[in-house]
């Protein structure tokens, strides 16, 4: 008795836990969207189609081409709902940036189009379910960041070096509890809104090929990620800015920190920056 107690107390507890929007696969940050995913740690998108042969076609060997047919078109119209729904920054999805132009929809569907079948599952029913991948960096990238965003050969310090400032190897910030949102353009700002991280900040080269910042759910993780290591700046969010909650404000303290050596723009340059949000 007392067993089944126990396990009906746990089945009460996992029904009452809140439903979010991100998916749990480890350490990476995953958010669910409709027949999709959107991984921000790793930059692939996801999708699910499901096939069925028509009627007169069961039992026939035509069914099962024509279910799989039918399956990869699915998840092509889902993988390209879930790509239109990506942020951009914090007032954009692409969707809104592609309709703006028929060449970059037409480059936006051709993206999608490419994308690769990573499952084939045929049911016992005659279904077909099709899973399929495409990931938001390299030539993604290329297509839907920022224009502003321009290969850097050269940095200069926007304040007088100090000799005593910090350098720093990459920056991480802590955005939990602030309801942040990913995007593939995020900019962090000082509490006067300035700018101190951004698309004004990084190389076009590094944006392209590993994403403006990564993402994680984790602080220790993101910690001792490659991307940042071996001595970040930790920094803590205040809010968000921005309808799309993708900004993230941080204390004039830790921008005077992050400003005071012009070394830092070195790690900024190569999009050296972790987010972490729940």
């Amino acid at each position: 008795m007392k067993s089944k107690s126990f396990f009906a107390l746990i089945i009460v507890v996992l029904l009452a836990m809140p439903r979010h929007g991100y998916g749990d696969q480890g350490q990476d940050l995953v958010e669910q969207k409709g027949k999709g995913s959107i991984n921000w740690s790793t930059g692939i998108v996801q999708a699910t189609g499901i096939g069925a042969p028509p009627e007169n076609a069961y039992g026939k060997p035509s069914a099962r081409p024509m279910a799989l047919r039918a399956a990869t078109l699915d998840a092509y119209r889902n993988i390209l709902e879930v790509v239109n729904g990506v942020r951009i920054d914090s007032t954009t999805v692409v969707k809104d940036y592609a309709v703006e132009s028929d060449v970059i929809m037409s480059k936006v569907e051709g993206m999608v189009h490419g994308a690769e079948i990573v499952k084939k599952e045929y049911l016992s029913d005659g279904t077909v379910e099709i899973t399929m991948q495409m990931n938001l960096r390299g030539g993604f990238s290329q297509i839907i960041l920022p224009e502003e965003i321009k290969p850097l050969e050269s940095i200069q310090a926007v304040v007088p070096v100090q000799s005593s400032s910090a350098v720093f190897t990459g920056m991480v910030v802590d955005a939990r509890g602030l309801k942040a949102r990913p995007a593939m353009s995020p900019k962090i700002l000082d509490e006067s809104g300035q700018e101190v991280y951004g698309s004004a900040f990084v190389s076009r080269e590094f944006a392209v090929q590993q994403g403006m910042s990564g993402y994680a759910k984790d602080l220790a993780g993101a910690l001792k990620n490659e991307r940042v290591t071996d001595n970040p700046l930790t920094v803590k969010g205040l809010r968000t800015e921005g309808p799309g909650q993708s900004d993230i404000v941080i204390s004039n303290a830790d921008a005077s920190r992050l400003r005071s050596a012009s070394e830092n723009l070195s790690f900024m340059k190569k999009c050296r920056v972790m987010i972490v949000v729940d």
